[in-house]
């Protein structure tokens, strides 16, 4: 028996092939760092579709994985020293990822820790923020008649939106080559669409921005990861 066969996960989402890396997910725009990252890297890997209710995220099974009940989560069985690894939080798993393919986070210390930079950007400051004016834009919180919390996560997202415009300013790519923190801000740039709140945060008044969304969507492996696990 496997490390994976073993795992407690394994009885509601049973590996297929548990001598690779195993990915329990669903395509949100955390989601789909993962997958998206596992594509560019040409890794090896099985993906489980993990419903976004309790029954799945908060089941005993699930959170034996991840216990903050939250997708993506990993097993990866040949971890360091050929040990198995279990990781949650899309930005660690971006890292860890990058680091056993040596692809997408550079190796030049000062050029990673602007990289790893970035990626907190998002983890910390677009993440929150464009899923917060969803839930107020879009969602549950739309409902409500005081229109102060919409209000400012509308201001909030489109200062983001602003300082990564200035970061793309005469580059293709947040760090001038695709790194690892595209994979993470990108996603969630294309969830404005999905929250029909493009034209609320006049989306068009970032063409940086604009053009740096086209970029990342006609990468083939971004065509592929973000359908990864497919929702149907």
């Amino acid at each position: 028996m496997s490390f994976v066969t073993n795992h407690p996960i394994n009885a509601r989402w049973p590996a297929q092939n548990p001598d690779i890396l195993q990915l329990y997910s669903f395509p949100t725009p955390n989601g789909v760092k993962a997958s998206i990252m596992l594509e560019e890297t040409g890794l090896a890997y099985e993906a489980h579709k993990v419903m976004l209710s309790d029954d799945e995220v908060k089941s005993v099974e699930f959170t034996s994985l991840n216990p903050n009940g939250k997708i993506p989560a990993i097993i990866d069985p040949d971890g360091p020293g050929g040990a198995p690894v279990e990781l949650f939080e899309s930005g660690a798993i971006l890292i860890y990822l990058a680091e056993k393919t040596g692809k997408l986070l550079s190796v030049d210390p000062l050029t990673r820790y602007q990289t790893i930079q970035w990626l907190m950007f998002q983890m910390g400051g677009i993440g929150p923020m464009f899923g917060q004016l969803g839930f107020f834009y879009k969602f549950a919180g739309a409902e409500i008649e005081d229109k102060r919390p919409v209000e400012r996560y509308l201001g909030e997202t489109r200062r983001l939106l602003g300082v990564l415009d200035g970061a793309l300013e005469g580059k293709d790519w947040v760090m001038g080559e695709f790194s690892i923190a595209d994979i993470a801000i990108a996603p969630w740039v294309r969830a404005l669409d999905f929250y029909e709140a493009t034209d609320a945060v006049g989306f068009d008044d970032f063409e940086n921005v604009d053009e740096y969304l086209d970029r990342f969507l006609e990468r083939p492996a971004v065509k592929r990861g973000l359908n990864i696990p497919p929702r149907d």
